[in-house]
């Protein structure tokens, strides 16, 4: 059984927090986080609610590009600002009111560690917090193929990924780990017509999708409907 870390609780292991940084924030992921604030590139935004903040990069990221942030987690703040207000608790618990007073909400990577039933409900909860936009971001395994290549006079390296017909079996849900994930978009039953019915049930209008590899993800930039 693996529960969240919090890493400010481990002064017996100072290098575990930075090795964790390095870890999560692969090459790999970080466009993924690039691509969460490119979606708020234009929009009338200068307050940004950031739900699930990890280790605080895209926190980060998004002060430096002058935007307000304030986060909320389950976890106290894994990187404590002065300038950055943090509001711990359950997100399937807590009032739509403490979410209130942003001009946009930030939940990337989130909700799929939420059972499927509470995705609508939670969605909801963002919708009656009045934000002007919503972005979201959960895994994506549907159909896909990536194929990269880079070559010069000494180095040659690629990455291939493929897949396919995950929408015929269950995402297989480890119960050892109570706070992975419960879904993934592309297996069966999560399918991206599936969720996205959750998302206009809940109030949402789709301004845009995207999808995002090699961290294989769907986005949506929402409006409320």
């Amino acid at each position: 059984m693996n529960d969240p870390i919090d890493f400010r609780n481990n002064p017996g292991d100072p290098g575990a927090r930075r090795a964790e940084w390095f870890r999560y924030y692969s090459d790999k992921r970080i466009g993924q986080q690039w691509f969460q604030l490119h979606l708020l590139q234009g929009l009338d935004v200068q307050s940004v609610l950031e739900v699930g903040p990890n280790l605080g990069l895209v926190s980060a990221l998004l002060v430096n590009a002058g935007f307000s942030v304030t986060t909320m987690d389950m976890l106290p703040s894994q990187d404590p600002r002065p300038d950055i207000p943090h509001i711990q608790g359950d997100l399937t618990a807590i009032d739509s009111s403490e979410l209130a007073g942003h001009d946009a909400i930030l939940c990337c990577e989130t909700l799929e560690h939420l059972p499927w039933r509470r995705v609508e409900e939670t969605l909801a909860k963002f919708h009656a917090a009045g934000p002007r936009h919503l972005i979201i971001s959960v895994p994506f395994m549907g159909f896909q193929i990536d194929w990269r290549l880079y070559l010069n006079a000494t180095t040659l390296r690629g990455k291939f990924s493929f897949k396919k017909l995950n929408f015929l079996r269950r995402f297989k849900i480890d119960r050892q780990d109570p706070w992975g994930h419960k879904w993934e978009t592309g297996y069966k039953g999560h399918s991206l017509a599936a969720l996205e019915a959750k998302i206009l049930a809940a109030g949402w209008h789709i301004a845009r999708r995207d999808f995002t590899s090699p961290t294989r993800s769907v986005f949506y930039l929402l409006s409320p409907g």
